[in-house]
């Protein structure tokens, strides 16, 4: 693809507090804006209002509840050339926030994606990266000594939840290397680097690719971003499984159990229905 003919993709964290903490940055990519999806297009007016801010950028809604039916739409305005900005209510694009489902259609369709500058890098990594950002822990440096890191990267190989990182540039290529070996060399992350400075980088690709990357490239302030450990085959089933157990056990019956804890785990109710049968008549 020609991504030279492609637009860009920008989250724009909007103040948690009054409209006059907006920062000027804010206020000029709004006012730049071909396309701003707002979780609220009332809120989002009266920010503009508020901060006497002008746009002539095609304004639409884009919330929890149509973020699925708006997305393609809005990855064709991208890839027609357009600056799309994603503005939710007091807070980040993508943590907890609409986003998170156009970051990843722009990111498949090699569409550049970046974010306002803010006061964290933890937010700002997440939400650009791709990554699940529903869920995430925040690890920060690392011990620098070599064996306290690898120990501490060996505790977390279990971790489901995506891990944010800082690391220094010089001590890149090792952190890396030492991640590749403890938590899988294919395990996916994403290195941020200088966020939303005009030399900004951001590659997304294994561990062991960004090992070698980094022995070449590492400079700037670093941000990595790191996917959970994957759920293995069997072993969501086997959880959920173990759930059904102990609540047939206190007495609830079959039936209910396996929809409700279906529906808690994301388990097929189907799947485990029958495991749940099996099970049981194994007993």
């Amino acid at each position: 693809m020609d991504t030279s003919a492609v637009g860009r993709l920008v989250l724009a964290g909007t103040p948690i507090g009054a409209a006059s903490q907006a920062s000027p940055e804010l206020c000029r990519t709004l006012a730049d804006a071909d396309v701003i999806a707002a979780e609220d297009t009332r809120l989002l007016r009266t920010l503009l209002a508020r901060t006497q801010t002008q746009t002539q950028a095609r304004i639409v809604s884009y919330f929890e509840g149509n973020e699925a039916e708006r997305t393609p739409g809005l990855l064709e305005d991208l890839l027609a050339g357009a600056t799309v900005v994603v503005a939710t209510d007091a807070g980040m694009p993508s943590v907890s926030d609409p986003g998170f489902r156009l970051v990843g259609a722009a990111i498949q369709a090699s569409v550049p994606v970046t974010s306002v500058p803010g006061p964290s890098a933890v937010t700002t990594a997440l939400a650009v990266s791709g990554l699940p950002c529903d869920r995430f822990c925040f690890e920060g440096f690392l011990p620098r000594g070599s064996g306290p890191r690898k120990r501490r990267l060996a505790e977390l190989a279990a971790e489901p939840r995506t891990m944010v990182f800082f690391e220094a540039p010089h001590r890149l290529a090792e952190f890396l290397a030492d991640a590749a070996a403890a938590l899988g060399p294919e395990r996916r992350a994403v290195l941020c680097r200088e966020l939303t400075k005009p030399w900004e980088d951001i590659i997304r690709a294994s561990l062991e690719e960004l090992t070698r990357w980094a022995e070449r490239h590492a400079r700037g302030e670093t941000t990595i971003v790191v996917a959970g450990r994957p759920e293995r085959a069997g072993e969501g089933l086997a959880d959920a499984l173990e759930i059904v157990a102990e609540r047939i056990g206190a007495g609830e019956p079959l039936s209910s159990v396996v929809s409700e804890v279906a529906a808690l785990t994301g388990v097929r109710r189907k799947e485990l229905y029958r495991a749940a049968l099996a099970a049981r008549d194994a007993r």
